[in-house]
């Protein structure tokens, strides 16, 4: 077997991503925050699994049965943590108070963590072909015209033009009535309005989309709060904090090495209680992986935020759209006159309108401007040629014999 058949078949991040319809930051989300939550669950689970998760110092009339059932009692129920230099409780709602309640379940949620994260990605698939427009076979054909000749780059823009084209026609409202104004007015009024034919659906359903992705990473602190039973929200700060002391690294209270236990053995009528000192190992990898996960979800966040905010610009003021187009029309100078310059603000808001830019965002952001550039100018051509009044023949002439126009005129 040859190395490169190895290489081949080692599957890639491009097929986790499937087709580029969306931005980069979409893309951190679910492809590349999706990977690395998967990759931890697999370390975790190959530690907890493969390895040996727990040890537990027993007493010495414990026999090997012995030391085995109190290892995996401590490992199932969930132990608890109380410092070298403080005394053990005798209470024992004080014990349950200090239990660790998350060392089992950390695979699994880390797993729906990721799921979390592809979530609104699965819906965008899902449902943004509800717009009309096969916008994963668009965005894929104007990425490949980037690599092709000059004679089929020029077909296969042509190709997408027509289609666009014929999509935005229609799609388009022939029935005026007093509901399809109310639906246009509230289309252009409020931009969540999804209204296909009033080329709001898939700008509206994409800003959806970008909520949830927002939500989501917001959220995942919270839900980390839960699990970990601890303010998860300041670990990244704690961190910091202890960064240039000695002791930064060593014995943590989220992620303790060391913990007890406790349980109960029935011999007869008689029950014992015991308490045993446990190591978990495992802890050794989950501080980090948290610590990492906490960095990497502040920047997720941030950029996730952003980038929403950046979108709900674009889309939000109407004016962004004429001169988003404009500035694709003044690269092959075809706004040469007053009336190109009203006739292109016609072109974007109501021929392309929101639906039509922010496909040639979506292929801009995926492909180049040059593609996006070509693209808009030869739906621009074709616009113009339908906006031209067409002309009126004159009417043909009768001919008129010289008798005939004696007797009209009288001469």
């Amino acid at each position: 077997m040859s190395i490169g058949s190895v290489i081949s078949g080692v599957p890639s991040l491009k097929k986790l991503q499937g087709a580029s319809n969306d931005d980069w930051v979409d893309r951190l989300n679910h492809v590349w925050t999706v990977f690395l939550f998967a990759m931890f669950a697999i370390i975790v689970s190959t530690g907890q699994f493969v390895g040996d998760p727990i040890h537990c110092w027993c007493p010495a009339e414990f026999t090997g049965a012995y030391v085995d059932y109190a290892k995996s009692y401590c490992w199932i129920k969930n132990t608890y943590y109380i410092p070298m230099d403080e005394q053990i409780p005798l209470e024992t709602i004080k014990r349950e108070n200090e239990e660790l309640t998350y060392y089992q379940w950390v695979p699994l949620i880390l797993l729906f963590q990721a799921f979390m994260f592809k979530f609104p990605n699965i819906i965008w698939r899902l449902f943004n072909g509800g717009s009309g427009v096969n916008l994963d076979k668009v965005v894929e054909m104007a990425e490949k015209t980037q690599m092709g000749s000059p004679e089929d780059r020029e077909k296969t823009i042509k190709h997408i033009a027509l289609y666009l084209d014929r999509w935005l026609e229609t799609h388009r409202e022939y029935h005026w009535n007093m509901l399809v104004r109310a639906k246009q007015h509230l289309a252009r009024v409020c931009c969540f309005f999804c209204n296909k034919r009033a080329g709001t659906y898939l700008t509206a359903f994409y800003l959806t989309t970008k909520v949830l992705y927002a939500a989501n990473v917001i959220a995942q602190f919270f839900i980390l709060n839960g699990f970990l039973s601890t303010d998860f929200n300041l670990y990244g700060f704690e961190v910091l904090a202890k960064m240039g002391q000695e002791d930064a690294w060593k014995e943590s209270r989220r992620f303790p090495r060391v913990t007890l236990c406790d349980f109960r053995i029935r011999q007869l009528q008689n029950i014992q209680t015991w308490t045993v000192q446990c190591v978990l190992p495992i802890n050794l990898f989950n501080e980090k992986i948290f610590i990492f996960i906490w960095f990497w979800l502040v920047l997720v966040a941030f950029l996730t935020c952003l980038n929403t905010i950046a979108w709900f610009y674009r889309v939000v003021f109407k004016r962004n759209r004429a001169v988003y187009i404009k500035k694709y029309l003044k690269i092959n100078n075809e706004l040469q006159t007053g009336f190109d310059k009203k006739l292109c603000a016609k072109f974007a808001e109501q021929y392309l309108r929101d639906d039509g830019v922010f496909v040639m965002r979506v292929i801009s952001k995926n492909s180049t401007d040059l593609v996006v550039t070509d693209l808009v100018d030869k739906m621009w051509k074709m616009y113009k040629e339908k906006s031209q009044p067409e002309p009126v023949e004159e009417a043909a002439r009768p001919v008129i014999s010289d008798k005939e126009r004696e007797l009209l005129t009288g001469h």
